[in-house]
């Protein structure tokens, strides 16, 4: 027996939510581990990371991809404990973390290479959970597809969430100026922290003003938006000429109304992407890029993981629930150990 078989169990322990529901419809149970398929490689978890849309799985509303695992999760850290055929560059015991599209709330996951990144310089094998989602959906869309340059205005929706945190340190890393719209003074003021600029509390002030009035009418030229429909018109409207528009989530809802005419007099763009269901090969080619480009400013220091908490496994209900609650500011951390 290998020193990888003598690590193996005869199962694992994973959580699914096998009717839509709140956070009790969550269940902790015993699956059969994974083996690693060609191309794959296997983790030990050492932690995960829960994102909103763990959430709207949990509801019934966002299923993952035909062929992912039922188990929620869409990132992890951890330890090699097999790899298949195909694989180059990794061995059992390397320590990564790894972007999934789903199985990353288990002890064991199966992964696509390409999908595996090193941990970062300075990162330890834990808090590296709380990377992969939100480094991989920034990179993507504000970089990849919006194009964000030095100089640029980029107003980021709730800043004070996973998501929000990196944006406004990747972005003021690389020489953008940064307005972020957050529900409270104290999520603002760490927002201010990490590099933004122009700080709205959307509960109190109106961020088409607000942004206006700080870039002397200009606008933003990209906004990262996880709102959607309710959001849709009044992005618009703060949109820079030329600027870009990417929705990343619907949590104000699905359908709204787009002035068509104003867009076109600011030849303005309005792009909405997911990660989750992309392609392999694009998540590979996004992982490829993040580990370039973003990696670096972790292991300096310029930018890092923002973790709320750290709870374990056994306690994923309470989990949903703070991020249901949305009082936290960057990552609540799920560790399996």
């Amino acid at each position: 027996m290998t020193s990888a078989d003598a690590g193996y169990r005869a199962c694992m322990r994973a959580v699914l939510a096998p009717e839509p529901g709140g956070p009790e419809a969550l269940q902790l149970t015993d699956l059969p581990d994974p083996e690693p398929g060609h191309g794959e490689v296997v983790l030990d978890v050492a932690a995960t990371a829960v994102n909103r849309a763990d959430l709207l799985q949990r509801q019934g509303f966002y299923p993952p991809p035909k062929g992912a695992s039922d188990v929620l999760g869409l990132e992890c850290s951890g330890v090699v404990a097999a790899v298949g055929d195909g694989v180059e560059g990794w061995a059992v015991g390397d320590e990564a973390c790894a972007l999934l599209a789903g199985g990353g709330y288990a002890t064991r996951v199966a992964v696509p290479a390409g999908q595996l990144m090193p941990i970062p310089d300075g990162v330890d094998l834990v808090t590296a959970a709380a990377l992969p989602e939100v480094a991989c959906t920034v990179w993507s869309n504000v970089f990849m597809v919006a194009g964000l340059r030095p100089d640029d205005v980029l107003l980021v929706h709730g800043g004070g969430g996973g998501i929000g945190t990196m944006a406004i340190q990747l972005a003021s890393a690389l020489g953008a100026r940064v307005a972020t719209t957050a529900g409270s003074d104290a999520k603002l003021e760490v927002c201010r922290e990490l590099g933004a600029e122009i700080l709205v509390n959307y509960r109190e002030q109106d961020f088409v003003e607000e942004v206006r009035k700080a870039t002397d009418g200009h606008g933003a030229d990209v906004v990262l938006d996880n709102m959607g429909a309710k959001y849709l018109a009044r992005n618009v409207d703060v949109l820079a000429t030329e600027g870009r528009i990417v929705v990343i989530g619907m949590q104000g809802g699905t359908k709204g109304e787009l002035d068509l005419a104003k867009l076109l007099r600011k030849r303005g763009a309005v792009v909405a992407t997911s990660l989750r269901s992309r392609p392999t090969q694009d998540k590979a080619a996004i992982c490829a890029a993040v580990t370039e480009h973003v990696w670096p400013l972790v292991a300096d220091g310029r930018v890092r993981p923002i973790v709320h908490t750290t709870l374990p496994l056994e306690q994923v209900r309470r989990a949903h629930v703070l991020m249901e609650e949305s009082s936290h500011t960057g990552k609540i951390v799920l560790t399996t150990r």
